[in-house]
């Protein structure tokens, strides 16, 4: 696959795991499904990793990565590969970008994990669980008396926050390699692959 084409999936990939990693953040904002006080809600929803992170900061290298394989290739000073391999290039600077959003969103949403949930435990609104003792025993998910259901909902949420956003790492993470070889080799679509002429 030519390096634009290859840009063009990854950037298709990426923008409906941001879409899907902001709505997760959101819902993480109702605990248990439920309207609660701000105080009540689990600190590291509050620095808004799906919605940063792997949302609004993944939406540009998705945009921009889009946008190569339609990029101009005339180039500059009659070389018609230059301006598609410069794209390519700042490309990179992109991918890095999506990397540190998506590791941002990782690191928060496996801390989270590891701490379990803000809830009510005899009385009182504190964090019951230590060192993800309650993902391996259910039993003490009882810690919990309110809201209904914040352990699964928790656990659900923040899961799906690290899958995803270790995806996005891992396609940011390709579109670095991809933009390297097309600042190396060119885009085949549009002057071939090192300098040969393709077609269209």
């Amino acid at each position: 696959m030519c390096t634009g084409g290859c840009a063009k999936c990854l950037g298709g990939t990426l923008i409906p795991l941001a879409v899907l990693c902001t709505l997760a953040n959101i819902l993480l904002f109702f605990p248990g499904g439920k309207v609660e006080e701000s105080a009540h809600i689990t600190d590291e929803v509050w620095y808004f990793g799906g919605i940063v992170g792997s949302g609004i900061l993944m939406i540009f290298p998705a945009l921009v990565f889009l946008g190569l394989q339609n990029n101009d290739c005339c180039g500059c000073c009659g070389n018609r590969s230059c301006g598609k391999r410069f794209a390519m290039f700042s490309s990179i600077i992109f991918a890095a970008v999506g990397v540190l959003g998506a590791g941002y969103c990782f690191i928060l949403s496996a801390v989270a994990l590891n701490k379990g949930p803000k809830c009510q435990s005899q009385g009182n609104w504190i964090y019951p669980f230590q060192a993800g003792d309650y993902l391996g025993d259910h039993a003490l998910w009882e810690k919990c008396t309110s809201p209904d259901n914040i352990v699964p909902w928790h656990l659900t949420l923040f899961s799906l926050l690290l899958v995803m956003s270790g995806i996005q790492a891992v396609l940011c993470g390709i579109q670095v390699v991809n933009g390297l070889f097309g600042t190396i080799c060119g885009d085949c679509k549009c002057c071939g692959c090192c300098g040969g002429e393709g077609t269209v």
